[in-house]
C-alpha cells in the first residue's frame, strides 16, 4: 500500500513529467523539384526521428502542405517547423492558413521555417514573418545562388551549442529582408558570399545592383538568424535545405535540431542536441519524383 507521501511524490512526478512535454508540429510541403531536393516529407521525417529519443519532446509530421484538420493537428502546439516550398505556393499562404498560424503566435508558439518556406510574398505574409522570425526572403531583393559556404564562427546562443565549423553547399539563400535595425533579431549562421554567387543576371531571385554591391564588399551574408517576440515567442529562419544529403551532415542538422528545441523553449543541451542517421535513413520517405513527380503546388 502506498503512503499518502507517496502518492503525493507520485502525482507530483507525474504532473511535472506532463508539464515537460512539448509539442513540435512539422509541416512539409508537397513533393516538388528533382529527386534528392527539396525533400520536405523526408526531411521532416528525418528531424523528428532525431527528436524522437529527446526527452520531454513529441513530434508530429503532416505532409502534402497543411494538416487535414489543423484544429487537431495544432492545438497545443508549442512550436511549428514548415518545410515546403514558398511564394505564391506557400502552404501559409492559402484559404486563410497565414490567420491560423498568427493565431498560435499570438498564444507565444514558436516558429521555424526551413528553405524555401521563408519566402511568403511581400503583398501577403512578409509583415507577419517579420514579426514571427524576424526575415523573409524576398523577390527582386534577395538571392538564391548555389555555393559552398564556410561558417567559421558562431554567437554565443543556445542554437550554437555544440556546433563546430563546418563548409557546406546548398541553395544557401542571401541578403534576407529583416526587421528594421536587426531588431530582435540574432544571425546564428553567416558567411562571406564569393563572386561567384553573383554570376546570373539580375532576376527576382538572381540578383540585383543591391545585393552585388554588398557581395563586392565582402560583408557577411546571414542564412539563419533567430528573432525574439515582444509576447515571448521566438523564430528561426534557416535558408538551406535545398539538397536532402545535407541532412546527413551532423553540424547542419545540429543547428536545426538546436533550434527547434530552442523556438518550442526547451532548454538546449550543453553540447546541442546529439544525433546520428544512417545511410538507410536517408534513403527513406523519399518522393516519387523523376517521371512521377507530381505538380508544384
Amino acid at each position: 500500500m502506498r503512503t499518502p507521501l507517496a502518492l503525493s511524490l507520485l502525482c507530483a512526478t507525474t504532473l511535472v513529467s506532463g508539464a515537460a512535454d512539448k509539442q513540435v508540429v512539422f509541416i512539409a510541403g508537397r513533393p516538388s523539384h528533382g529527386p534528392g531536393e527539396h525533400e520536405h516529407r523526408a526531411g521532416c521525417l528525418l528531424l523528428k526521428s532525431c527528436l524522437d529519443k529527446v526527452p520531454g519532446i513529441r513530434a508530429e509530421v503532416y505532409t502534402n502542405g497543411w494538416p487535414d484538420n489543423p484544429d487537431a493537428a495544432l492545438a497545443g502546439a508549442d512550436a511549428v517547423v514548415i518545410y515546403s516550398d514558398g511564394g505564391g505556393g506557400h502552404p501559409f499562404l492559402q484559404s486563410g492558413h497565414l490567420k491560423t498560424i498568427g493565431t498560435l503566435m499570438d498564444k507565444g508558439a514558436g516558429l521555424a521555417a526551413l528553405h524555401y518556406a521563408c519566402e511568403p510574398t511581400k503583398e501577403n505574409g512578409q509583415k507577419e514573418f517579420l514579426d514571427w522570425i524576424g526575415g523573409a526572403f524576398e523577390i527582386n531583393w534577395s538571392v538564391n545562388p548555389r555555393w559552398d559556404a564556410d561558417f567559421k564562427a558562431f554567437p554565443k546562443h543556445p542554437i550554437t551549442r555544440g556546433v563546430s565549423p563546418f563548409q557546406l553547399r546548398d541553395e544557401w539563400y542571401f541578403y534576407m529582408r529583416f526587421r528594421d535595425g536587426m531588431q530582435g533579431v540574432t544571425p546564428i549562421l553567416s558567411a562571406v558570399a564569393p563572386e561567384s554567387t553573383m554570376s546570373r543576371k539580375d532576376g527576382p531571385h538572381e540578383g540585383n545592383p543591391a545585393v552585388r554591391e554588398s557581395v563586392k564588399r565582402g560583408e557577411p551574408q546571414h542564412v539563419a538568424w533567430v528573432a525574439e517576440r515582444a509576447n515571448g515567442g521566438r523564430g528561426f529562419g534557416f535558408t538551406g535545405g535545398h539538397f536532402h544529403k545535407n541532412w546527413g551532415d551532423d553540424q547542419f542538422r545540429k543547428v536545426v535540431l538546436n533550434a527547434i528545441l530552442w523556438v518550442a523553449k526547451v532548454e538546449v543541451p550543453k553540447g546541442g542536441v546529439k544525433s546520428q542517421v544512417t545511410a538507410d535513413q536517408m534513403k527513406q520517405n523519399l518522393d516519387a519524383k523523376g517521371e512521377k513527380k507530381l505538380k508544384q503546388p
